[in-house]
């Protein structure tokens, strides 16, 4: 990978994402996380303790045990979920950082009487207040330049256009190492090291799993 820049300090910016897409995109997963690393010492990896969480965070943990991880918790997820969490972070002894919304679940749900559908009128200022403004807030204290993510291509439609290498809204270099990974790989990883999953993850800002929270498409 030696066309590829190893340091946000020392390259032009904006680099040039199809150049260094079209060179990562046949490279192994570690070999992509590996660069990212190299990149900068002010990086994150995010993560929703979601249905195929855990691969990611093996991984990153296995390459890197300083690594500092980010989980937004809306409030809204299952026990089993945080079960799932706190049984991940100490397995793999994540230095994680969890930011909540402002406000407590059970008055979100008074003052906004329940969670609101993705077409009605309050569903954008739900949104804002579980997922968007807690995750701004920690952009804010800890002030990432790269941030690994564990978006796939075949996701949604918006993310099948990024690249393994991509830009958020507030110019932080976006890394995800899995972009084209299918889920049969992703299944594969997780049984070969023994690792949990959570398949009845709950997000109460998509509608349905194609649709995106706004965290790649307003953050």
């Amino acid at each position: 990978m030696s066309a590829l820049p190893n340091s946000l300090n020392t390259a032009s910016k904006p680099l040039d994402l199809d150049a260094i897409n079209a060179e990562l995109a046949d490279q192994p997963a570690e070999a992509i996380i590996r660069w990212a690393l190299a990149l900068s010492d002010k990086i994150i990896t995010t993560t929703t303790f979601g249905d195929n969480s855990a691969p990611l965070l093996h991984m990153v943990s296995d390459i890197d045990s300083d690594m500092k991880y980010l989980w937004v918790d809306s409030g809204y997820n299952t026990p089993n979920t945080y079960r799932y969490a706190h049984s991940l972070i100490d397995q793999l002894s994540l230095d994680i950082d969890i930011y909540s919304p402002l406000i407590t679940t059970a008055r979100q749900n008074m003052l906004l009487k329940g969670i609101p559908g993705f077409d009605e009128p309050l569903h954008e200022e739900f949104t804002r207040q579980v997922k968007l403004e807690p995750f701004q807030r920690a952009l804010d204290s800890l002030q990432p330049e790269v941030w690994i993510t564990g978006i796939r291509k075949e996701e949604t439609e918006h993310r099948k256009d990024l690249g393994v290498v991509s830009y958020s809204k507030q110019g932080i270099l976006k890394v995800a190492p899995f972009f084209h990974w299918a889920e049969a790989q992703l299944v594969k990883y997780r049984q070969e090291f023994e690792l949990p999953n959570e398949t009845n993850y709950f997000d109460p800002t998509k509608a349905d799993a194609a649709r995106e929270c706004g965290l790649h498409t307003l953050i």
